[in-house]
């Protein structure tokens, strides 16, 4: 016997078990009515819909959740800006040299990316602060959306 013939008997053991307590289960269910045999559909009567709590940016947070929002919030990650990107041959790539132009392709004026650890958490603009370069965020996700794509 095959691997996968043994696995094919394995499903159809489990399949042949789980339709049976759900006969079983039908069966102590209905008051003697039915032919004993249920339909594969039968196990979804007792079926309920989870009441999921809605999400929300305002909802007060928990002494527990503080302590474990505390525990990460010193983590470090890394932020960088991306003007733009171009993909070049290698021959080309070995032709550089100071003075060099590589041409992007993003458009004069568009927005910068924003990237925490290479994913995309918002837009902005290049400032000068203190002779420094810095950036002024014009769009940001939302928090819940942030730690979603950092996961």
């Amino acid at each position: 016997m095959s691997n996968d013939d043994k696995d094919m008997d394995d499903w159809e053991a489990a399949m042949a078990e789980q339709e049976a307590a759900e006969d079983e289960e039908s069966g102590e269910s209905e008051a003697g009515g039915g032919k004993g045999k249920s339909s594969s559909h039968s196990g979804m009567d007792n079926v309920q819909t989870a009441e999921l709590e809605e999400l929300s940016e305002d909802k007060p947070v928990t002494e527990e959740e503080k302590r474990k929002l505390d525990a990460i919030l010193d983590i470090p990650v890394t932020i960088s800006m991306e003007v733009g990107r171009s993909q070049i041959s290698i021959r080309n790539l070995l032709q550089l040299n100071q003075g060099s132009v590589v041409e992007l392709e993003r458009v004069a004026g568009e927005p910068l990316d924003v990237l925490v650890n290479g994913t995309l958490i918002a837009h902005g603009e290049v400032v000068v602060v203190n002779d420094k370069f810095g950036i002024r965020l014009t769009d940001v996700i939302s928090q819940i959306e942030r730690i979603r794509k950092l996961r």
